[in-house]
C-alpha cells in the first residue's frame, strides 16, 4: 500500500496485499476512468468509450459486458460502493450494468459540479440504485457501511462486491483525528489530510476483513 513511506503505515491493507490475486500484468491508465473501465470489461480503455476523465469520453459504453454482468449472470449478488466515474445518466449507471445494489457519488469527485449541491465529504447525498439519498458519516465510512450490509444479507449466498473509494482524492478532507499525527510530525495541511484519507481507508479495511473472517 505505502511501502517504504515513512510517515505512514498500512497493516490492514498490507495484509490484503499478501493475501490477494495480483494482477501483475495490469497496465493502467494515466488516469482513472479508462483504468477502472479496463479492469470492469478486461478490455483495452481506448474500446471502452472511456478514455479520459471529463468532456463526455469517460462513459462506458452501453454494449460493454462489465464484471458484475458476467457473475450476476452466474447467480451472484452484486454491488458497488464508492466512486464509479463511467456514467451518472441511464444507460451508464453502475446499476444499468450489472450491479443490484450501487451506492455512490456523482462524477469523478465528491463536491464537483455534477456531484450532489453542498457534498463535502461528510453527510452526504450519494446515488442509490438511481435514488437520491442522504446519508450521514464521513464518506469513505459510508461506503465501507453500506458494502458491509449488503455482504451480511443472504451472505450464505455467492456476492460480488466492487468497492472503489473516492479517497484520497482532492479535495483532501479527512476528520481531524486521521490528519493530526501527520500534522505533528511537520507535514503541510494538505499532505497530512491526504496521508488521513490512506489511513481512514487502512481502518475500514480492517474492519472489513475482520467481518469477512467472523463469518466465515
Amino acid at each position: 500500500a505505502c511501502h517504504g513511506n515513512p510517515f505512514i503505515q498500512t497493516p490492514n491493507l498490507d495484509q490484503l496485499y499478501t493475501q490477494s490475486v495480483r494482477l501483475v500484468d495490469f497496465h493502467v491508465d494515466p488516469v482513472c476512468t479508462p483504468t477502472r473501465a479496463a479492469l470492469l470489461t478486461g478490455r483495452y480503455s481506448i474500446r471502452t468509450g472511456a478514455w479520459r476523465t471529463g468532456a463526455g469520453r469517460c462513459l462506458l459504453r452501453s454494449d460493454e459486458v462489465t464484471i458484475a454482468d458476467v457473475f450476476s449472470a452466474a447467480g451472484y449478488r452484486t454491488g458497488m460502493f464508492g466512486k464509479w466515474h463511467l456514467g451518472d445518466n441511464y444507460p451508464y449507471r453502475p446499476h444499468d450494468r450489472g450491479f443490484h445494489e450501487a451506492v455512490w457519488h456523482q462524477h469523478g469527485a465528491i463536491g464537483m459540479s455534477a456531484d450532489s449541491w453542498g457534498n463535502d465529504y461528510s453527510d452526504d447525498i450519494y446515488q442509490r440504485n438511481g435514488e437520491h439519498e442522504q446519508f450521514t458519516g464521513y464518506c469513505t465510512d459510508v461506503f465501507f457501511d453500506e458494502a458491509l450490509k449488503f455482504m451480511e444479507e443472504d451472505r450464505d449466498k455467492p456476492f460480488f462486491v466492487y468497492l472503489s473509494t473516492n479517497a484520497p482524492h482532492n479535495p483532501y478532507t479527512v476528520p481531524d483525528r486521521y490528519s493530526a499525527p501527520y500534522r505533528s510530525k511537520g507535514l503541510s495541511a494538505p499532505l497530512a489530510n491526504f496521508m488521513g484519507m490512506v489511513t481512514n481507508i487502512d481502518e475500514n479495511m480492517g474492519r472489513l476483513m475482520r467481518k469477512l473472517k467472523e463469518w466465515d
